[in-house]
């Protein structure tokens, strides 16, 4: 048995991985979805790998971290403080050493990529701000309306301007997940990234950003599957 450790991306909230959590379950692992500190000023990047340690709570030896979205700057900070198995980016952002979370975007060619996709399947320029279009668009309906009800999730920027800390992406296996429909961070952007910083290859499955809501037990098949030894 494994423990995945669900951290989220912007609003820290660890409601988006509910769906995930029950799936990883019924095939017989732990999970552990971590809330963040995200609408805490004074919250940036080594804060928000404490709150990822403090939910792991006692010392477990086999943890894969799945880190979504922004958490791609806080799951590899966890890696010298626990025996971590596996780190799997998941619609994730990669840093470089050095690199804050506002210069990534510019860095990455995120806002070109995904302009070009969203003219490549028909969306309007003004689509990109809203966020049922960008986030939600694959997601059932009333998982939707419980996001929505819930209230829009906490974010500061104070993360945003601190330097990944590493001086190199930990040593610990790594795999890239992306969402074959995602929006935000097109697969095809993903997979370039993945090349160019990891010297990886990414692997796509049906889903947009937000996967874990809207693909939950391909996602979670996915995930059991790294366990597998892997041949080659």
């Amino acid at each position: 048995m494994a423990t995945f450790v669900l951290i989220p991306g912007a609003g820290g909230d660890a409601w988006q991985w509910h769906l995930l959590v029950l799936e990883l379950e019924a095939r017989g692992h732990e999970a552990i979805a971590v809330t963040l500190p995200s609408g805490d000023e004074s919250a940036g990047w080594h804060e928000y790998a404490d709150a990822v340690v403090e939910a792991i709570g006692r010392r477990r030896d086999d943890l894969v971290l799945v880190a979504q979205s922004l958490a791609g700057f806080t799951a590899p900070l966890v890696v010298d403080r626990l025996p971590v198995r596996l780190i799997v980016l998941l619609n994730a952002m990669v840093p470089l050493p050095g690199e804050t979370g506002n210069a990534w975007w510019a860095d990455t060619g995120q806002p070109a990529a995904a302009e070009a996709y969203a003219a490549s399947i028909g969306l309007p320029p003004d689509a990109a701000g809203d966020d049922r279009v960008v986030y939600f668009h694959d997601v059932p309906e009333p998982i939707v309306d419980e996001a929505y009800r819930r209230g829009e999730p906490q974010q500061t920027m104070t993360p945003m301007s601190q330097s990944f800390a590493l001086s190199a992406w930990p040593d610990v296996p790594t795999r890239v997940v992306a969402g074959r429909d995602d929006r935000l961070f097109p697969a095809t952007f993903q997979q370039r990234i993945a090349r160019k910083r990891l010297d990886l290859e990414a692997d796509v499955i049906p889903g947009g950003h937000m996967v874990a809501l809207s693909h939950p037990a391909e996602l979670a098949d996915l995930l059991v599957s790294y366990l597998e030894p892997q041949v080659g």
